[in-house]
Parts: structure tokens; C-alpha cells; sequence
């Protein structure tokens, strides 16, 4: 890797403690490309749709460039910053601009792992959404990329941490300390539906009737399709809608997946593996259209379960059950005294919850790609699954299915060419 992109990285990360005493260090005494712990960093955007949008303000950032496949957009979002940011319709163009310390990206997943490899590359720290990728090939691919590079990286979800999670009317923390408590006993299952405060937004779906239109001026289809499947264009399949269609998401599963399973997995100790076997209960899937489902359920070597619930039929349904007490939407609990019990308990160990300080420290983001790949896996497998309308087993060492070749050939299709990763 040229040393010059990676010459301000190199630099925190070796001399954040020598500096950790002083409050400025001009960038002209370090040199040109490095970073005072002090300075304001900057970010370049990929995607200025919707969520690209959405965070461009961002306390300690500044946003020098960005980058879209559809015109309209670079010249909205050019006009809304000001003050000469620069655009770019090639995403190479932008994470190699010596200028960008961190790299947003904004885009439909299909292009999250390839993107994040390419700032990796060029020495950028990484700021991705949801779900972290597409496949659980490219998040292999993105996770040994960041250890390679030595980028930091952060999964834009962030209920593990902070905020009221949903329906439950408290942060994520007293149900951590209440599962570690084994107040509840163990094994556990989680049930996620709109009983217990979650919903899986069904309306993500795509058609199955869709006619060839012609190609809006202002879009580069070809580029906005990138490694996906060629397929002729139609308004649906790009921008707002594109979450229904299983070349770029993966439905409602896809689009909120991440948000309520990530706090799941870190709340039951899982950060560092995955389910064995995975169920579904659906109508058989369209091969371009992602559909609904009635209940995906994960099974872990110990016993744990967590339910994906579709129907929510059960208005009783417990979100946390163990053998010696349930947990209800509204942290409403069949363990009496809760809250007292919960309050003399210890805290969860501590995290790195400002990305600005994983950035300038060097130090993990709470949410990063090893836990973020685990998380963004069970969607991913739950995408299989359903594609393939089967039970699936997984062996989470070896991060592949038992001997089923047609669910291992989803675990990294292949990409159209010219793009790869």
C-alpha cells in the first residue's frame, strides 16, 4: 500500500499517547496528512440519497466531498453544503482524496463491502450503514480487510449503546445486565414482532411485474447496478424502493435486521460467533423479489434461540424467556423488584461510543466489523434461508453451511464484472 495514504493512520496510531498531554498540536509542526487529536476531521460522502443526507452534520466533522451516481443528487447536496465541497461520480476518485480522513457510506448494500475495502485501501476509517453487507462473503472479505489496513470502522446501528431500544422503554444496558444476571435462567429465547415493540416494515417488497423503462438522464444505471445482476432498469428497483429486491437488500429482514438483532446478540455474549441451524417459515420466495415471512428462527450451540415473529398473533408474547422468568415489551418483568435488582448489579464492560475517538485514539468502535459481521450474518443467513425456502445448519468456526452446496454458493455469489472485491 502507497505509505502516504496511510501516513496520518500510522501516525495516531503510534504517537496518540505521546500527544495524550497537550490540548493543540498545529497539523503544520506534525506535517501534511496528519491528525492532532484536537483537529476536526473530515468525511467524504458516498451516497447523498437518503441516509448520506441525513448525516452530513456531525459534530467534530466537516464534509469535503462527495459522491453519487445520480446527478440531481450531487447538485442538491452540492447547493445544501457549500463552501467548495467537491463532487465525484466515481467512489475511487473521492477515497483517494488525500483530504478525507473517514469515508461514509450511504449506498444500497450491494455496494457496502466493496466500497469499504477500497477506503480500507486508500487508508480511510470507515463510517458504514446497515446492514453491514450484502453477503457473508463480502463481510468476510471486509472484516480481514480492516485488519490488513488497520481502519477503523463503525456499523451505523447503534441500540447496543445508546437509546431506548424499541418497544422495551430503556436502553439495552439493564437487559444485558439483567441476562448476565442469570436472574432468568439459560437458555434464552428473544422474540422480535410487533408484540414486543418491533416492526419488520412488510411493505418492503418488491414486484414482480416490472417493465423495462427508460433510463432517467440524470442516473448512471449501469454504475448504480454495479457488481448486482444486470436487470433493465425501472424506478422500483433503484433510490427509495430499492430494499425489495434481493440483488441490493434483503426486504424488511434486510433494511431493519441489523437495528434489532445486533443489541440481541451482544445482550446474549455472541458477539464472537453464530447460530448452528436456522428455520423459516415463509411462502416461497420470488427469485428477484424479496417477499415476507411468517417466523425465521435461529438456533445456538447452547441451546438460545432467537424468533424473528411476522404474524405477532401472540398479543402475550414474551421478548425474553428463560426457564425462571420472562421479560415483556416496556421492561415489564415477571421477576420481582427488577429495576432494584438490576440497579446493584455491575455495569457492562465499557466502549468506544464516539467514532471521533475511535478515529483519533485508534481504539474499536463499539459496533465494528468483527461484531458487525456477526450480526449482519444472521440476516444474511436468514436471507438464505428464505431464498432457498429450507432449513439450513452452520457451522460458525468455519462460517459455512453442512454440506449444502446451493446455500454455500449464496454465501459469496459471483459479481459482475468489472467490479470485485
Amino acid at each position: 500500500m502507497d505509505a502516504n495514504k496511510n501516513s496520518r493512520r500510522k501516525f495516531l496510531r503510534n504517537t496518540a499517547t505521546l500527544f495524550a498531554g497537550f490540548s493543540i498540536v498545529p497539523r503544520h509542526v506534525l506535517g501534511r496528512g496528519f491528525l492532532a487529536p484536537s483537529d476536526q476531521l473530515t468525511k467524504g460522502i458516498i451516497g447523498v440519497g437518503g441516509m448520506g443526507r441525513g448525516h452530513i452534520p456531525y459534530a467534530g466533522t466537516r464534509v469535503v466531498a462527495i459522491c453519487d451516481v445520480d446527478k440531481n443528487h450531487l447538485t442538491e447536496v452540492a447547493n445544501q453544503i457549500g463552501g467548495g465541497v467537491k463532487t465525484f461520480h466515481d467512489h475511487l476518485e473521492l477515497v483517494n482524496l488525500p483530504e478525507v480522513d473517514i469515508v461514509h457510506i450511504a449506498t444500497p448494500p450491494h455496494w457496502h463491502g466493496i466500497m469499504s475495502v477500497d477506503a480500507a485501501k486508500a487508508g480511510k476509517d470507515i463510517w458504514c450503514e446497515k446492514p453491514m453487507t450484502r453477503t457473508i462473503g463480502e463481510g468476510k472479505i471486509v472484516r480481514e480487510a480492516m485488519k490488513q489496513y488497520g481502519s477503523m470502522f463503525r456499523l451505523n446501528t447503534w441500540f447496543r449503546f445508546e437509546d431506548n431500544f424499541y418497544g422495551m422503554n430503556t436502553t439495552v444496558k439493564p437487559i444485558k445486565k439483567l441476562v448476565e444476571s442469570g436472574l432468568l435462567g439459560w437458555p434464552l429465547t428473544v422474540t422480535v414482532s410487533k408484540t414486543t415493540g418491533f416492526d419488520w416494515k412488510f411493505y418492503w417488497i418488491g414486484k414482480t411485474n416490472l417493465e423495462t423503462q427508460p433510463v432517467p438522464e440524470h442516473l448512471d444505471y449501469d454504475r448504480w447496478l454495479g457488481p448486482a445482476p444486470y436487470k433493465p432498469y425501472h424506478v422500483h428497483r433503484t433510490h427509495q424502493t430499492f430494499r425489495g429486491y434481493w440483488d441490493y437488500d434483503g426486504g424488511g429482514l434486510g433494511d431493519m435486521g441489523q437495528h434489532y438483532l445486533d443489541p440481541i446478540q451482544y445482550f446474549l455474549g455472541k458477539d464472537q460467533t453464530s447460530p448452528i441451524k436456522v428455520e423459516v417459515d415463509a411462502e416461497q420466495q420470488h427469485p428477484d423479489a424479496c417477499g415476507t415471512f411468517r417466523k425465521i428462527t435461529y438456533t445456538y450451540a447452547d441451546g438460545c434461540k432467537i424468533i424473528l415473529d411476522g404474524e405477532a398473533k401472540d398479543p402475550d408474547a414474551a421478548y425474553i424467556e428463560g426457564p425462571n422468568g420472562k421479560l415483556f415489551a416496556g421492561f415489564k418483568s415477571t421477576i420481582p423488584n427488577l429495576k432494584e435488582k438490576i440497579a446493584l448489579m455491575p455495569d457492562p464492560a465499557l466502549q468506544v461510543t464516539n467514532f471521533l475517538d475511535s478515529v483519533k485514539e485508534r481504539k474499536p468502535f463499539a459496533l465494528n466489523e468483527e461484531n458487525g459481521f456477526r450480526s449482519c450474518t444472521l440476516i444474511n443467513l436468514g436471507k438464505i434461508a428464505l431464498q432457498l425456502g429450507r432449513t439450513l445448519n452452520f457451522d460458525p468456526v468455519k462460517e459455512e453451511f453442512i454440506n449444502d452446496t446451493e446455500a454455500n454458493y449464496l454465501i459469496h455469489p459471483p459479481m459482475r464484472g468489472p467490479w470485485t472485491i
